[in-house]
């Protein structure tokens, strides 16, 4: 048999046969060189576009257009978003007559040429849940004079009423009244006060805004390095605030998750000399966040400046239907300075100058 199958194959027809599947495989291999080339030269075949038409965002917390609230209601509106922002009463007269007059244009200006629409503007003070807890002495307060209702449960009410569903929610809030006071020397009242403003804020924020967000939602909030990491300077218990807040940020995207169907995650941006943070502390030569900058741009693995655009346009990509299986999580966007452990260029006294 043996023989007999060396026989067959020398035979004209099984050589034709072997070197016709030769050629046949020569041809294929040319061909997936040839079709190799065209995929590796071609255009990709799926584009993938951050699409939020439809949608409606609150972002808690903007007052300006210096801030990283501003950047990211701006990459919400180029992903085709509609923005409604809450603002601190004492400066929401200022914030809407510099609307009013132009003073942000530049600042409002999308992708496309066109201005960004702010469609609503609701008093808001976060270390108020309920209308009951505001004292007599901030309800007779000329800076809250007028105002309809400013606590968060009046404010997801009133958006609740002229939108019916949200599908973003932003908190872009911090205030730690002893900030500029290292641990050692803040008080117990200054210490409640920066966990109040800045991190319960969130879970105040979700209680009350989780029933009006469409499953699917998602919820972003802004935290900072000093979260995980000795960063002197950022005091008065905002580092603790910071701690507690990425924290609350996983148990709600647990909790908020199975009773609402939606997403919570937190951003840690680096240093932005926003108008906030430039009244942090003040040094002989440079502010706080002027020297955190100097910093960052000179240690981080990209040595180049963070921008708000830079984080705003990440927070759109986490909110967007892209990210749907995120949750819980806390985003770098610093230049990759968190990775850091020990400086490369120039140390902190360094960047004084």
């Amino acid at each position: 048999l043996v023989g007999m199958a060396a026989l067959l194959l020398c035979t004209p027809l099984a050589a034709s046969a072997f070197a016709g599947a030769a050629l046949q495989s020569r041809v294929s291999q040319a061909n997936f060189a040839r079709d190799y080339s065209l995929a590796r030269n071609a255009p990709p075949a799926m584009k993938l576009n951050v699409d939020l038409a439809g949608k409606v965002a609150f972002v808690a917390g903007v007052a300006d257009s210096t801030g990283y609230g501003w950047a990211i209601c701006k990459a919400l509106a180029n992903a085709g978003a509609t923005i409604t922002v809450g603002t601190w009463p004492p400066v929401l007269g200022i914030f809407q007559k510099s609307l009013s007059s132009g003073k942000f244009d530049d600042d409002m200006i999308l992708d496309d040429g066109s201005k960004m629409v702010i469609e609503k503007i609701y008093p808001l003070d976060a270390v108020f849940d309920e209308a009951e807890f505001v004292p007599e002495e901030v309800k007779t307060n000329k800076r809250y004079a007028g105002l309809d209702g400013f606590s968060i449960a009046e404010t997801a009410a009133k958006v609740g009423a002229d939108y019916g569903k949200i599908d973003v929610l932003v908190h872009s809030l911090a205030n730690g009244p002893e900030v500029a006071k290292p641990l050692l020397e803040t008080s117990r009242a200054g210490y409640l006060a920066a966990a109040s403003a800045s991190s319960y804020s969130l879970v105040s924020l979700v209680q009350k805004f989780g029933p009006i967000m469409n499953e699917g939602g998602s919820v972003l909030s802004l935290t900072y390095i000093a979260s995980e990491k000795v960063i002197p300077g950022y005091g008065g218990g905002m580092s603790s605030a910071k701690a507690a807040l990425e924290s609350d940020t996983r148990t709600l995207a647990w909790e908020a998750g199975r009773k609402y169907g939606i997403r919570v995650n937190t951003i840690s941006a680096g240093p932005l000399k926003s108008r906030a943070a430039s009244a942090i502390s003040k040094g002989e030569k440079k502010s706080f966040i002027e020297v955190g900058i100097d910093y960052s741009r000179a240690n981080a693995p990209l040595a180049k400046d963070l921008y708000s655009d830079d984080v705003g346009t990440a927070a759109a990509c986490l909110l967007s239907p892209l990210f749907g299986a995120i949750t819980g999580i806390t985003l770098y966007v610093d230049n990759g300075m968190h990775a850091m452990g020990m400086v490369q260029e120039k140390a902190v006294a360094q960047c004084q100058d």
